[in-house]
C-alpha cells in the first residue's frame, strides 16, 4: 500500500520496516504509524515467519517482539546475527525485567522498548536507527582514510575489520564495531557514556546508559585476554571509556 504522505519518495526507494508480533492490535497500530511516515511495512505473527521474511525480503529495520509463537524474538535475533544479517533490530517486550533487555542487547539487538510504548518514541527510534545505519555505510566525517592502529589493536573502518594481537575479530556486531571505532579515533581520550549514546546510537537514549555498559562488556569479551583486567578498552570510573595508548 502506498501512503499519501507528501514527503514520500517513489515506492521502490522507500525504506522497508518488518514488524514481528502476534498481537493483531499492535500490528495494526504499527502499520498505520509506519506507513504514515512514508515507509513500506510488512509483518509476521510468529518467529519462524519473521525470520524467513527478514532473510528473504531484506528489510531496512525489524521491530521484533520477544514473546512469539514457534520461535521467540530473542532466538530470531540471535539466528539473524549468526547468519551475518546486520539489519537494525528494535526489540519489544511486555516484560520490564532488566535481564530481558540485557539479554536482547547481548545477542545483537540494537534497541529495546517495553510495552506499552509511545508510538512517537518508537518512530523516533526507527528514524534514528535508520539514519545511523546509513551513516555506517558512508560518512566522510566519521570514516578516516585507511587503517587505525593503536598498539595491538588494528581497525579498518572501510572493510569493517578488527585485528587484535594479530587475530581477526570476526564476531563483532555493527553497533559494537561503531563503538570501538569511535573510541579508536580518540585514543587516550575518555568518552562519556552519554556522548557514546549520542554519537553511536544517534539520539538521546532516554537516560538509559546501561546500554553502553552492556555493549562495552561484549566488546571486551571479544578483544581482551582478561575481561576483569582489560588492557585495550579501559573504564574511567564514573565518567566513561577510552582506548589505551601503547
Amino acid at each position: 500500500m502506498v501512503s499519501d504522505n507528501k514527503n514520500n519518495t517513489y515506492e521502490d526507494e522507500k525504506k522497508m520496516i518488518l514488524a514481528v508480533d502476534d498481537e493483531e492490535a499492535i500490528i495494526d497500530l504499527l502499520k498505520f504509524n509506519i506507513e504514515k511516515e512514508g515507509y513500506k511495512f510488512i509483518s509476521a505473527t510468529n518467529g519462524d515467519e519473521g525470520f524467513e521474511l527478514a532473510m528473504g525480503e531484506r528489510p531496512d529495520l525489524i521491530i521484533l517482539d520477544v514473546m512469539l509463537p514457534r520461535m521467540d524474538g530473542l532466538s530470531v535475533c540471535q539466528k539473524l546475527r549468526q547468519e551475518k544479517n546486520t539489519v537494525p533490530v528494535i526489540m519489544l517486550s511486555a516484560r520490564s525485567e532488566e535481564i530481558d533487555k540485557i539479554l536482547g542487547l547481548e545477542i545483537g539487538a540494537d534497541d529495546y522498548m517495553t510495552k506499552p510504548f509511545s508510538t512517537r518514541e518508537l518512530i523516533a527510534r526507527i528514524k534514528a536507527n535508520l539514519r545511523k545505519n546509513d551513516k555506517m555505510a558512508v560518512d566522510v566525517d566519521d570514516v578516516p582514510e585507511g587503517r587505525i592502529v593503536i598498539g595491538s589493536l588494528s581497525l579498518d573502518p572501510e572493510k569493517f575489520e578488527v585485528v587484535v594481537r594479530g587475530r581477526n575479530v570476526t564476531d563483532l556486531t555493527r553497533r559494537e564495531f561503531e563503538v570501538l571505532k569511535y573510541l579508536a579515533q580518540k585514543p587516550g581520550q575518555v568518552v562519556s557514556r552519554e556522548d557514546l549514546l549520542e554519537r553511536v546510537w544517534g539520539y538521546e537514549y532516554f537516560g538509559d546508559i546501561r546500554t553502553v555498559d552492556v555493549t562495552v562488556r561484549r566488546i571486551r569479551e571479544k578483544i581482551e585476554r582478561n575481561t576483569s583486567n582489560p588492557k585495550i578498552l579501559i573504564t574511567k570510573r564514573g565518567i566513561g571509556y577510552y582506548i589505551a595508548k601503547p
